[in-house]
């Protein structure tokens, strides 16, 4: 991201080699117009200082101090007016673009050419002369393409929206209404949480967070992302998902756990002085149901990041060109939110026919676009990308660099079986009436693991649902017997996908880390294929899916 002196040197130096057009694309028109007056006033950056003086359709031309230049709200007097003035000056004509066509409109072809008409008078005018294009929407008709200079001007800076937070902070500590309990890390925790906001949205956030409570404290990241949630919300392409899991709602997969509490913070500035680069995302692979949306949508809640869901079935559009578009738009948004996480549900269905040739090249396209966003971004954006079928996704996408890791998920242990069991139970059998003389203890627990050998996490949430049901078609308490039942009547999908389960483990077996730990792979038993037996022919070796490397 090109920060605010880059920014400002940039401006002074195509002001100072007298580029006649340049255009701004930004919502902030103040920020905006508080740049251009520092830099025309700064006789160290531009040598020859400027008059600023701004035009709308509404009022005309102005000068700084408000003050109306003749009667100039018709676009061709405007820039007549500009012809005639022989001062050094920056004109700044805001909302200029819908004279330029777009959205369906016809562009006013006499303003275009007298735009054309100008150029020699502003190159060779013995005093410095600029036009700036200032517009939320970058607009360019053909005629003027290479006549106008884009520039870049980025959402405030993370140092921007820290002064602005700092100066509330004073304000407000002074005044003795607002509490105000922040480390330093937790207010650079809550800056780095607003970017992607304008600074009047930041400010507001900041302001919103002080009167809920009457105080500002490390909770507050919950507000401002929900302000975020409004920028995605306006887009159509990305959803905003609201996670309250935590890390302690998802059963087993410690390997993966243990990884990514490792990298919490890890988009902070004290990661960066310690030499770290944020993490770029992570590839989740394995078989159905064994929780890998879920620990997706707890990373959200354990890093304090807005979650985005990218359903690339919302990219494709039948519109030619359109779809490339909403790809660069969904990478934007990501971006400008960033420090963020984006998921991308079952990957494989989107990028998994990039080869048949059967849409003109649309997926090649988007998938080349996308891995080269992977490979060369610098945004704090994590991707989590799931799949099931993971043999079916191209080669290139696996490669190092695109993803830090390739987790598999297999089938839960016993261990980690108990673990999901106890999630599920404690968070169903929470009334009395519904518990009776039920007892849920480690015996219990343990004789259901047991008989749950084999089934994935969705199976053993639903066999507890159904349990339950059982019980209350009945009118009475939940019993152990309710349990049993339910799992006999349970085919589960390590029966029902067998083959597509030996498939995923052979894939995994040599490119892949278990997101299961080393200590739990002994629990497996008749769950997993046996491929041979040990030298004394006793003790059946099985095939665990993925390296077992511990983090």
């Amino acid at each position: 991201m090109r920060t605010k002196n880059n920014t400002t040197k940039l401006l002074a130096n195509l002001l100072k080699a007298r580029f006649p057009y340049l255009y701004f694309q930004t919502w902030e028109e103040d920020r905006a117009l508080s740049v251009i007056r520092s830099v025309a006033s700064n006789a160290e950056l531009i040598k020859t200082t400027r008059n600023v003086i701004t035009w709308r359709v509404t009022t005309g031309f102005q000068d700084q101090s408000g003050q109306k230049l003749g009667e100039t709200k018709a676009p061709l007097k405007a820039l007549e007016f500009i012809e005639q003035y022989d001062e050094p000056a920056i004109f700044i004509l805001q909302d200029f673009h819908i004279y330029f066509g777009g959205q369906g409109k016809l562009p006013d072809y006499q303003v275009i050419r007298k735009l054309r008409d100008m150029l020699s008078n502003i190159k060779r005018s013995p005093n410095p002369k600029n036009i700036i294009f200032t517009s939320p929407y970058l607009i360019l008709p053909d005629d003027l393409q290479k006549d106008i200079t884009i520039v870049d001007f980025d959402l405030p800076t993370f140092e921007e929206i820290k002064n602005i937070l700092d100066e509330m902070i004073s304000v407000n500590k002074h005044s003795g209404r607002i509490v105000i309990d922040l480390s330093e890390e937790e207010k650079e925790r809550l800056a780095k949480a607003a970017l992607g906001l304008t600074l009047s949205e930041a400010e507001n956030a900041f302001a919103r967070a002080m009167v809920e409570d009457g105080r500002l404290d490390k909770n507050d990241v919950e507000v401002i992302l929900e302000e975020k949630e409004q920028i995605i919300k306006k887009t159509g392409i990305l959803e905003f998902i609201s996670s309250d899991l935590d890390i302690n709602s998802v059963g087993g997969l410690e390997n993966l756990k243990r990884w990514l509490l490792k990298r919490n913070k890890s988009w902070l500035d004290s990661a960066a002085k310690f030499g770290l680069p944020a993490p770029k995302g992570v590839l989740i692979t394995g078989v159905p149901g064994c929780g890998k949306s879920l620990i997706s949508k707890s990373i959200s809640s354990m890093w304090q990041l807005p979650l985005l869901r990218l359903d690339l079935g919302s990219i494709f559009s039948g519109i030619v060109g359109s779809s490339e578009e909403n790809m660069r738009k969904a990478i934007k948004t990501a971006e400008a939110i960033a420090p963020s996480i984006l998921w991308i549900d079952e990957i494989e269905k989107g990028f998994s026919g990039i080869n048949n040739g059967g849409d003109s090249g649309t997926s090649s396209r988007i998938f080349g676009q996308f891995l080269t966003w992977m490979q060369e971004k610098t945004s704090p954006v994590f991707v989590i990308a799931t799949a099931n079928n993971i043999s079916s996704l191209p080669p290139e996408l696996m490669r190092k660099g695109r993803f830090d890791e390739i987790f598999f998920v297999d089938l839960p242990t016993k261990r980690e079986r108990r673990e999901i069991l106890k999630v599920h139970l404690k968070k169903r059998l929470r009334n009395e009436n519904v518990l009776g003389n039920f007892e849920l203890n480690e015996e219990v627990i343990d004789l259901l693991a047991d008989e749950t050998e084999g089934f994935v996490g969705a199976e053993i949430e639903q066999l507890v649902i159904d349990a339950l049901f059982e019980a209350f078609a009945e009118d009475r308490s939940i019993r152990l017997d309710d349990f049993l039942k339910a799992i006999n009547n349970t085919v589960p999908l390590s029966i029902t996908q067998s083959e597509q389960i030996r498939s995923i483990r052979d894939w995994a077996n040599v490119r892949a880390v278990t997101a299961t730990p080393k200590e739990d792979i002994k629990d497996y038993t008749k769950s997993l294929s046996p491929v041979g037996t040990s030298s004394d022919g006793d003790d059946i070796k099985f095939n665990r899916g993925g390296r077992t490397i511990d983090f």
